[in-house]
């Protein structure tokens, strides 16, 4: 059994918070990029999305390896070489001539990038205090969020004004400033020799992942009613049946999901897998929005997001410092509560909400994730025994890394069929007849003429104007609908915090 530190080793958790910055700097930054990657590589949106959805894949195919990896080979060793690996696959992207060639780039971020959040996270943990735990993880977590507030401006920048591989280039020079410090300041873990390798554990958890992330991901292209999509899910779900009775029976197992009998670890995986679905779903539908829809540009974008994350950074010492003396319960009701309440208040964005609007939603939204997404995570994590944190923080990071991808497919479905919903309904009043084609005519006359058109032609151009504004309208409802979506799971979340035991460190 491992002693529990007597004071925080904030030289270990610099170390980290440099690390998980940059790893998460590098999921925000690409995110306002994709839309000009598309274009340089004369890529199709299907394409272009495995740019995410290799990285997304492969994090929560690998991740439940790092516990074993860093209680059998160490922990500083295991981070140094999965942060080697993510530098590496940084420069593969930088330099990748296709997308296809930048999708395996991502793969190989990502196999570091699986090892080393997960071990980041559970060595802060090893480091710090349990009654100081909050304090120390709102310190992180504002370095979590400054990322996010820093990633989508910088990376409309270097897009809009010098060159999109930037974007990933600028990982590198971080990394090998981290990958310094971890050889001077982190200490090696205790080994945990002879351990029982989970070879079936491995191959069944693979196996399921994969075919479940990938049916998820592919559902929307295929058809969730289609034969490909039904085999994948039947074989993902069969083999994660057999990876769960396996686990539950083998001495070592490659996820620790005994885990679940701790009820304060289980609700908090609960409530932040559920929050995890409705906060990438937001996520991931407001750059296409605001770039996709309303013809912004990325670095506009990124000015609009910056507030929102910048307020998330700025509440995550604050609520550490709540849950530290008063428990998880409060501090996660109150923000789940703005989250819901701002969450439902995005539905209403369109081309004529004022930025000063948007700014002002969001960053109440910031507000309210700042004060609830660390404790969520904290308040399961600090009744785990000292020597399970490699296990748990693996345990939790795979389900919230599912969550984020089932997240990001079900949105994308769901807007997918409310705009050809949507698209239907609108079109059925249009003809020239209508009252916006009327409104038309006198403009539409005058380019007839000055073109040299017919009448006829003139129409036809009228309808297809009438008609690209029917599909901009219809894409706005559509997300709209998500946006309601995303406000009935941060609800959900908000009940079940009622649920939380309160957990209060003397």
């Amino acid at each position: 059994m491992l002693a529990e530190p007597d004071k925080t080793d904030w030289s270990v958790v610099i170390v980290i918070i440099i690390g998980v910055f940059m790893a998460i700097l590098n999921g925000s930054i690409v995110n306002v990029a994709l839309p000009q990657i598309m274009v340089i590589f004369n890529s199709t949106p299907d394409a272009i999305q495995w740019v995410l959805t290799s990285y997304m894949m492969t994090l929560g195919v690998l991740m439940p390896l790092s516990g074993y990896l860093g209680d059998t080979f160490g922990y500083k060793r295991m981070y140094f070489l999965a942060l080697a690996l993510f530098v590496f696959g940084s420069i593969l992207c930088g330099l990748s001539w296709s997308v296809n060639s930048m999708i395996a780039a991502r793969v190989v971020q990502a196999m570091g990038g699986s090892i080393m959040q997960p071990l980041g996270m559970a060595f802060i943990y090893k480091v710090t205090p349990r009654d100081k735990v909050g304090l120390t993880m709102g310190i992180f977590g504002i370095a979590a969020m400054a990322a996010p507030a820093i990633g989508p401006t910088l990376g409309g920048y270097l897009v809009e004004y010098i060159n999109w591989r930037l974007i990933f280039v600028i990982n590198v020079p971080i990394g090998i400033l981290n990958l310094f410090l971890t050889s001077i300041l982190l200490k090696e873990t205790e080994l945990i020799k002879g351990h029982r390798f989970d070879y079936i554990g491995l191959i069944t958890s693979v196996v399921g992942l994969f075919c479940l992330l990938l049916a998820l991901s592919q559902g929307n292209k295929y058809g969730w009613s289609s034969a490909y999509i039904i085999s994948l899910l039947i074989a993902g779900l069969s083999s994660l049946t057999l990876f769960v009775f396996n686990e539950l029976r083998h001495p070592e197992p490659i996820l620790e999901l005994r885990l679940f009998k701790n009820p304060l670890f289980t609700i908090s995986t609960v409530i932040g897998s559920v929050l995890n679905i409705g906060m990438f779903g937001a996520m991931f539908l407001l750059p296409l929005l605001l770039q996709n829809v309303l013809g912004l540009t990325a670095m506009k974008t990124g000015l609009i997001l910056l507030p929102a994350a910048l307020a998330t950074a700025v509440m995550m010492p604050v609520s550490g410092k709540w849950f530290d003396k008063h428990g998880a319960r409060g501090v996660v009701a109150l923000g789940l509560v703005l989250v819901t309440i701002t969450t439902y208040g995005l539905s209403g964005f369109n081309a004529l909400t004022p930025f000063l609007v948007m700014n002002g939603w969001l960053l109440v939204r910031g507000l309210g994730m700042g004060l609830c997404m660390m404790p969520v995570t904290t308040a399961g994590m600090a009744t785990i025994p000292l020597h399970l944190m490699g296990k748990g923080s693996a345990l939790g990071n795979v389900i919230r890394q599912i969550s984020a991808s089932l997240g990001i497919a079900m949105f994308t479905t769901i807007m997918q069929r409310r705009q050809v919903f949507h698209y239907s309904n609108l079109s059925q009043s249009v003809n020239m007849n209508s009252s916006d084609a009327l409104l038309m005519q006198p403009a539409l006359r005058d380019i007839g003429i000055s073109q040299g058109w017919d009448t006829s032609l003139t129409q036809i151009f009228g309808l297809s104007l009438i008609g690209k504004q029917i599909a901009k309208t219809s894409m706005v409802n559509a997300i709209s609908d998500c946006f309601i979506v995303a406000t009935a799971f941060c609800l959900l979340a908000l009940l079940l915090t009622f649920f939380l035991r309160e957990h209060r460190n003397t």
